[in-house]
């Protein structure tokens, strides 16, 4: 049979597969993460009709003849180029600027991914829409313990932050000089014991003279009392004054006393109550802030990302995920934004990094090698029935 008949079948398969990636690509257009692959082609042996011949004295060399047998897909490679940013303002969305992939765990298998759509399950676990777990480094008391064996990111819905005991509270601002003596300014503020019991804290500021003096007093009945004397010029005489009501030792030292402000109140005390989480934020190197409900902000764990020595090499695992192959080498691990892995961006998602225009460009040249390859066997056809004709 003729040679040309089985380099048609060839290039009908190969430009077949080059349509199925193709489509497969289009699909995909509005898939988060997903990376578009190519179809490479390679001409299949060649058989040799002539050799090379060696040039001689008087006769020149030849060039060897040989007849191809077809096409092959070399490979299908893809393209890890950076997919343009989508915004969707969900705290569990992330996305990935840079190299890098996210670690997941899928059934007991370590598989890699740039899809960042992730939602906590009932367990607190963030996963992906295909249950793939996200692997990191979780917090202890606020602390990363970064290098360690990865685990499980887990957001810790029930967690509570300790309650802590007011020692110190802070009052600043003016006392004014032009007030009449016997005139009363009242502040109070809440402190907390070491259980956070809150109670409050009042102080009552009497004018006499130059001198204000202090009453302290807390709602448990404990009292305390100092004196804020101020120069002629509106600062204050040493020494600087010192008031402790109940444990809690008030700074009085920054008040000024001038004329016509009144703007004396409690700056700031250093107890608060316990905290529950509220909700949590992702800071560029992949670290889960938590925000609890006494203003406490915590360290929950740090995500982890992958980057491999050659992508390309990765297996495509479904789900929009990879797994290693003895080509990707094996992967090294590390936070987002160290050692040449990319940040991570909070409230975002990476869109397809699929070309259409291309994409339809390379429909448009499969289909007119597959169509080109298809005439290649009807003419073969024709030659052979030619042949068949000559005897009748």
């Amino acid at each position: 049979m003729l040679r040309s008949l089985y380099s048609g079948i060839s290039g009908l398969r190969s430009h077949q597969t080059m349509l199925d990636v193709t489509g497969n690509n289009i699909a995909n257009v509005n898939t988060t993460g997903f990376k578009a692959s190519a179809v490479q082609f390679e001409d299949t042996l060649s058989q040799l009709v002539k050799g090379a011949g060696a040039p001689q004295t008087g006769t020149g060399g030849t060039n060897p003849a040989q007849i191809g047998l077809g096409v092959l897909v070399a490979g299908i490679s893809t393209n890890f180029t950076q997919g343009a940013a989508q915004s969707t303002g969900r705290a569990t969305d992330m996305m990935i600027n840079g190299d890098g992939f996210f670690v997941m765990k899928s059934g007991g298998e370590t598989v890699y991914s740039r899809a960042g759509s992730l939602d906590p399950d009932a367990l607190g676990r963030l996963v992906g829409p295909g249950g793939a777990i996200l692997q990191g480094w979780n917090a202890v008391n606020g602390v990363v313990q970064q290098g360690g064996a990865l685990s499980d990111i887990t957001i810790p819905l029930k967690s509570v932050t300790p309650a802590t005991q007011t020692t110190a509270a802070t009052v600043a601002g003016n006392l004014p000089a032009d007030a009449a003596d016997g005139d009363q300014l009242v502040r109070d503020v809440s402190v907390f014991d070491a259980t956070g019991a809150s109670r409050k804290l009042t102080l009552t500021f009497t004018k006499a003279g130059s001198t204000w003096n202090v009453a302290g007093a807390d709602s448990l009945g404990q009292t305390g009392t100092s004196a804020v004397t101020f120069q002629s010029n509106g600062t204050l005489a040493p020494p600087a004054p010192v008031l402790s009501v109940g444990g809690v030792a008030v700074d009085l030292s920054t008040l000024t006393g001038y004329s016509g402000v009144t703007s004396v109140a409690f700056k700031d005390q250093n107890g608060k109550a316990a905290g529950t989480l509220e909700s949590f934020t992702l800071d560029k190197d992949g670290t889960i802030t938590g925000l609890f409900s006494n203003g406490d902000k915590q360290a929950v764990g740090r995500i982890a990302l992958a980057t491999f020595v050659n992508p390309g090499g990765l297996e495509k695992a479904g789900g929009s995920t990879y797994r290693a192959t003895v080509n990707s080498g094996t992967a090294q691990l590390g936070g987002p934004g160290e050692d040449g892995l990319g940040s991570l961006q909070g409230g975002s998602l990476e869109m397809s990094n699929v070309d259409l225009s291309q994409e339809f460009t390379n429909l448009i040249v499969a289909q007119r090698g597959f169509q080109a390859n298809a005439r290649i066997i009807t003419t073969s056809d024709e030659v052979l029935q030619e042949l068949t004709n000559l005897k009748r």
